[in-house]
């Protein structure tokens, strides 16, 4: 018998450790391990995986066990009541990962057992790209270059017949409630859990990151290089949910499109050039762990934040989405309500925080993280720092997002904002971005603007000028 240790690849379909577990045994036994430290700050994404695993639970037929605790002493002390040999996962790339599946080997060596890696959550993993010179590349577009002419494998075909073991009855099994742990996963679970979800939410699983993927590459894919920054259009993938939980695997994508008559439309390449970003902030993580929670680059290193209460209550003006500008107040309210926040508006909330409220990136990419479904360590906290100039965008620092001329150009009928700012649904058209124009822009309570922009946008030009001149 051997063990699959899912992770960030919750799926049958494309699964090489899969593959590699079944080719090495007669029995599998499927298994989830609820590390307390990953699910330490709770919230949307707890409930998310949840979701997840009740669809993972069903599509083994009930096999998945679910424990809860220290990984290192949970998959030992598994691995030893059912004599597995091996326990077979997909690399991890993420520092913390690392570290855990260290110390998960070093537990299972003694009693002669081994930590098996096949195949990551990437199509190319991290760290095998790079450059001439045999380092890694620091800047997208090389990066990007350099991805493509390396290739992926075709996807792994999933396993006609997967023989699941049964846990012993001394393991916690997946139809069982644990202490500590969340609902009880089991068949009838992840039904539901693949059917109708509630407002806001998307349905979880395999099979339904093959539906949406399939639906935006019949309706979307087309449109997506001159829509793909409309928030106020539902025309995005919407995938990066399903790829944070490995419910679908970017191969799968990437050999599907291929295979689309509209493969080599601007479309699919802004979309394929969505993916690479994905692997490059992964690869960036791998070879720099520190920069998950520092600044990638040191040029910035001096640069004068603010904080204290003052600070304090303009950030909570940010996070309740009452800012006072409209298109980021609309962003920051969709987050809080569904999770989630079209990529466009991820920038130019970002670029508020840092640039008009003058706040050290990691306050933000803390919160986006707490707050998002889809959050994900690399693609998250490197956005920031693109975002903030101490990451691995080539432009300078200078680059600052008008909240209203983003807002004017990516939701010119304002509405995206009149969704999510009920107080600003009685004004037409694009004045919604600019209720200080309208007579009656305030009548119904929308909040005056916490901040003037131009301003800010001057200060943190002085205070990048200052930050340059001391690093020099």
């Amino acid at each position: 018998m051997s063990i699959l240790w899912f992770r960030r690849d919750l799926r049958l379909a494309d699964h090489p450790a899969l593959l590699a577990a079944v080719e090495s045994t007669d029995e599998v036994l499927p298994v989830f391990v609820r590390d307390p430290v990953l699910l330490a700050r709770g919230g949307v994404r707890v409930e998310r995986l949840e979701s997840s695993l009740a669809a993972l639970s069903a599509s083994t037929g009930g096999a998945l066990v679910v424990r809860t605790g220290d990984p290192a002493e949970v998959i030992a002390e598994l691995a030893a009541s059912v004599d597995a040999r091996r326990v077979h996962v997909s690399r991890e790339s993420t520092p913390y990962g690392r570290r855990r599946d260290e110390r998960v080997r070093e537990r299972l060596a003694p009693g002669g057992r081994e930590l098996v890696e096949t195949g990551s959550p990437y199509a190319v993993g991290p760290g095998r790209i790079l450059n001439k010179a045999g380092e890694p590349y620091r800047v997208f577009t090389p990066f990007s270059r350099a991805w493509h002419d390396h290739g992926w494998p075709q996807p792994g075909v999933r396993p006609d017949d997967i023989a699941w073991a049964e846990a012993p009855r001394s393991v916690s099994s997946g139809s069982r409630r644990e202490p500590g742990g969340g609902e009880a996963i089991g068949e009838e679970a992840g039904e539901q859990a693949a059917g109708e979800r509630a407002a806001g939410e998307r349905a979880a699983g395999e099979r339904a990151a093959l539906s949406r993927w399939r639906a935006f590459l019949r309706d979307d894919l087309a449109s997506y290089a001159d829509q793909r920054d409309r928030p106020d259009l539902d025309t995005t993938s919407r995938l990066s949910e399903h790829l944070k939980y490995g419910e679908i695997h970017p191969r799968t994508i990437l050999a599907e499109l291929a295979e689309h008559p509209a493969a080599t439309s601007e479309g699919a390449r802004r979309f394929v050039a969505e993916l690479a970003w994905r692997e490059f902030y992964a690869d960036v993580l791998w070879h720099q762990p520190r920069s998950a929670w520092r600044d990638l680059r040191d040029a910035l290193t001096g640069m004068d934040y603010d904080d204290g209460p003052e600070t304090e209550t303009l950030v909570e003006a940010w996070q309740q989405g009452l800012t006072g500008f409209p298109f980021v107040d609309a962003g920051m309210r969709q987050l809080r309500a569904e999770g989630w926040m079209h990529n466009r508006v991820r920038m130019v909330t970002a670029s508020f925080l840092v640039k008009d409220l003058h706040v050290w990136w990691p306050t933000g990419a803390r919160y986006f993280l707490d707050q998002l479904r889809d959050g994900d360590l690399a693609s998250n906290n490197h956005g920031w720092q693109w975002v903030a100039g101490t990451g691995t965008d080539a432009s300078p620092y200078f680059r600052v997002f008008n909240p209203v001329t983003q807002g004017v150009r990516f939701d010119p009928d304002g509405d995206y904002v009149r969704r999510w700012i009920p107080e600003l649904a009685h004004l037409r058209g694009a004045t919604a971005h600019e209720p200080w124009r309208a007579p009656d822009g305030y009548d119904h309570g929308y909040p005056e603007r916490i901040v003037d922009h131009a301003e800010e946008r001057r200060e943190a030009l002085r205070r990048y000028e200052r930050a340059r001149g001391d690093a020099d």
